[in-house]
């Protein structure tokens, strides 16, 4: 698929390629185990892609310490000299695939305008009411008196699947079980 890509691990850049093999920081992931890092840029194949919908698929292949730093601190004159050093903790991963993903993409966003096309009316009938985003929890409270019973199941659902406000969400059970 793609030529090369350029992931994110740890908070470190990291331009890969498949079969590839590299070392990162420390992963929590055991041996063996398959890692999905963040895609930052896909490109090779003509202009590079800066928002890619393609997946890269690393596999652990195992955990090593990196070579030994040493460090000496000395003073003169006054005797003073000490010695410490450190090895870093390492995984070494293996890039499985570039661009997996990206077939699992195109059919879901080709089944998708199927459903939206399917069912206009009951976006309309569901939809939230004007200003809800920027709505308080006591400004809701008080609106939610003179919404239909819809908008305020349509309400109460945008609140679970997103931040799910405790006040909101008692608000909204309360207003709704007036209504009914």
């Amino acid at each position: 698929m793609s030529s090369y890509a350029i992931i994110s691990l740890g908070g470190k850049q990291y331009r890969v390629r498949e079969g590839e093999r590299l070392l990162v920081d420390r992963l929590r992931a055991d041996e063996g185990a398959t890692v999905e890092p963040r895609v930052l840029l896909v490109g090779g194949n003509g202009a590079p892609d800066l928002a890619p919908s393609t997946t890269v698929t690393a596999r652990v292949v195992g955990h090593e310490l990196g070579e030994k730093i040493r460090i000496g601190k000395y003073r003169r004159r006054t005797g003073y000299r000490k010695h410490t050093g450190h090895r870093s903790r390492l995984t070494r991963i293996e890039i499985e695939s570039i661009g997996a993903g990206a077939k699992r993409v195109a059919k879901k966003s080709t089944a998708a305008p199927k459903k939206t096309d399917a069912k206009p009316e009951a976006k309309t009938k569901t939809a939230l009411p004007k200003g809800y985003a920027s709505m308080t929890i006591a400004q809701l409270t008080q609106a939610a008196d003179g919404w239909s019973s819809e908008q305020i199941e349509a309400a109460l659902e945008h609140e679970r699947s997103g931040k799910a406000r405790k006040g909101a969400l008692a608000a909204l059970e309360s207003a709704l079980e007036e209504k009914k």
